[in-house]
C-alpha cells in the first residue's frame, strides 16, 4: 500500500502550490490536500481546480476543523497550530509551499541562524508565542526542509538559505501552465487585483478608492477582489462608475490565466504578481505593479514593513 502525504493549505495560493508540489514530485507518489474548513475560498479553489486534470496520485480532501496528525506539507508556517504541530509530531521531511511574501520572511529568519523565532513580520509577540516560534526553528533545523516557491529569491539568499540546510525548490506553475484554458476572461483591457492593505490598516482606504475611481474615469476596469477584502470596501467600490467587480475567492492564477494579449493587470504589492508574470508574460499580457505613494501608508506601516512588502516588486503606477 503506497503511503499518502498529507497537505494542510489555509489559503487558495497554498492549495494551488501545493498541487503543484505534488507535481513536481516533492511529496511522493500520494498526497492528499486537506483545506483547513471554514474558509470560503478554499472550497471554490477547490472546486475549480478538480474541474481540471489533476496530476495523479492527489486527492482534494473536503474541508476539515484539525489538521491531520502528521503533515508533509504546509504553506504557512508561521502558524502556531502547524508550529505546534512539528513539535508534537517527528514531521521528518517538511515541505513549504508559498505563502505570498511570508515566504521571503521565512527564507529570511532561516538563512538568519538558528535562533530567530519564527514570527509574522507585523507579529507582536508575548513570552510564550515567541518561546514556541523559537522551538519551532530550532525543530526545522533536526528535519529536512524544503521550500517551493515562484517567487523571486536573490543569489545571495538562496546561498545562505542552502548554507543553513535548507533546500530551496524553483517552480513555475508547471501543472497549471499544461492545463488548458477554458476561464472566461473580462472584456476589460485593464484588470486590477484587489488587495488587503486597506483592511489590514496599512495604506489609507480614501487614497486607494480614489486612484481606482481616477483609473476606471479613464477606461472600464475589471476588478478581482482579494480574499480578506473588507465587504464594505467592495461595496463602495461597486458603486464606482466603469469598476465591474467579479466574484473573489479563486486565485488570480487560476482566473486570469485566459487574458488576452493587449490586456494587463495593475496591482499593488502582491504575490500574484510574480506568479501571473510566469503565466501571462509568454501570452503578451503585461503584469504591472503599482508603486504605492508615501502618502497612501498609515503609521501602522512602518518603513521595514513597507520595504519587505515592495522589496521585490519593481514597476510603474497605474
Amino acid at each position: 500500500m503506497v503511503k499518502q502525504a498529507s497537505a494542510w493549505v489555509e489559503s487558495p495560493l497554498q492549495m494551488l502550490c501545493a498541487v503543484e508540489a505534488h507535481h513536481a514530485g516533492l511529496l511522493g507518489p500520494a498526497t492528499e490536500v486537506v483545506p483547513r474548513a471554514g474558509l470560503r475560498a478554499l472550497r471554490v479553489t477547490r472546486r475549480e481546480l478538480r474541474a481540471l486534470t489533476l496530476p495523479g496520485g492527489l486527492e482534494l480532501a473536503a474541508p476539515r476543523e484539525r489538521m491531520p496528525s502528521r503533515v508533509r506539507a504546509v504553506g504557512d508556517a508561521f502558524s502556531g497550530k502547524v508550529q505546534m504541530r512539528w513539535l508534537t509530531s517527528n514531521p521528518g521531511r517538511i515541505v513549504i509551499v508559498d505563502d505570498g511574501l511570508a515566504t521571503i520572511r521565512l527564507l529570511e529568519l532561516l538563512a538568519a541562524g538558528p535562533y530567530r523565532p519564527l514570527l509574522r513580520a507585523r507579529a507582536r509577540p508575548g513570552r510564550l508565542r515567541r518561546a514556541l516560534g523559537l522551538a519551532a526553528a530550532l525543530r526545522l533545523r533536526l528535519s529536512k526542509v524544503t521550500v517551493f516557491t515562484a517567487l523571486p529569491v536573490t543569489d545571495e539568499l538562496a546561498a545562505a538559505v542552502r548554507r543553513a540546510g535548507v533546500d530551496l525548490v524553483r517552480h513555475d506553475f508547471a501543472w497549471l501552465r499544461a492545463q488548458p484554458i477554458s476561464t472566461q476572461v473580462p472584456a476589460e483591457r485593464t484588470v486590477v487585483l484587489g488587495t488587503s492593505l486597506v483592511r489590514n490598516g496599512l495604506v489609507h482606504r480614501d487614497q486607494y478608492l480614489r486612484w481606482l475611481t481616477d483609473l476606471a474615469a479613464r477606461e472600464p476596469v475589471a476588478y478581482y477582489p482579494h480574499r480578506r477584502e473588507d465587504p464594505v470596501d467592495l461595496a463602495l467600490i461597486r458603486e464606482r462608475p466603469g469598476i465591474t467587480v467579479h466574484d473573489e475567492g479563486v486565485p488570480a492564477e487560476l482566473t486570469l490565466r485566459g487574458l488576452d494579449p493587449g490586456q494587463r493587470v495593475l496591482s499593488l504589492p502582491s504575490t500574484a504578481i510574480t506568479s501571473l508574470r510566469v503565466l501571462l508574460s509568454p501570452r503578451g499580457v503585461a503584469v504591472e505593479p503599482v508603486d504605492v505613494p508615501e502618502d497612501w501608508w498609515t503609521s501602522r506601516a512602518a518603513p521595514a514593513l513597507r520595504s519587505h512588502l515592495s522589496s521585490h516588486l519593481t514597476g510603474v503606477t497605474g
